[in-house]
């Protein structure tokens, strides 16, 4: 049940990035964002990580991310600690990467964008799953 949880927040998540992607790249004029913050953010010098905008990024890892929790709900890794595993350390890098991006958010770009703080929280809450998914696998261990 929890990874069919992390491929459902997983599979929203990767929606959100898209639609930042495609903002960035020009497929989409302008952010529906009342705040105003999203296109400043999203067309500041740090929306570009390792030539590729940050929200393609975050297209790939919450594919990625969807994929092992699937892949994860299978028969033939279902009962395999190694998935829980994995997911937790994805998502860890997942949530350091963000923690960083809001830094930047509120200290140095001076802005907020509502997108990127609802795919902060998606992604700390894929990291709470997995890691209760973890502590399951343990005490399953212990006992």
């Amino acid at each position: 049940m929890r990874r069919m949880s992390i491929a459902a927040l997983a599979l929203i998540g990767a929606f959100v990035a898209l639609y930042l992607t495609m903002y960035k790249v020009g497929v989409i004029g302008h952010l529906a964002c009342g705040l105003g913050g999203c296109e400043r953010v999203n067309t500041s010098k740090w929306s570009i990580f390792v030539g590729a905008p940050v929200a393609a990024w975050g297209v790939g890892f919450y594919v990625t991310t969807f994929i092992v929790a699937v892949v994860g709900t299978s028969a033939r890794y279902a009962q395999r600690p190694g998935v829980s595993y994995l997911l937790a350390a994805m998502s860890l890098v997942g949530v350091v990467f963000s923690a960083w991006l809001t830094y930047l958010e509120l200290y140095v770009i001076d802005a907020i964008c509502k997108y990127c703080v609802s795919s902060a929280v998606i992604v700390t809450l894929i990291f709470i799953v997995s890691v209760a998914d973890v502590v399951q696998w343990r005490g399953d261990a212990a006992s």
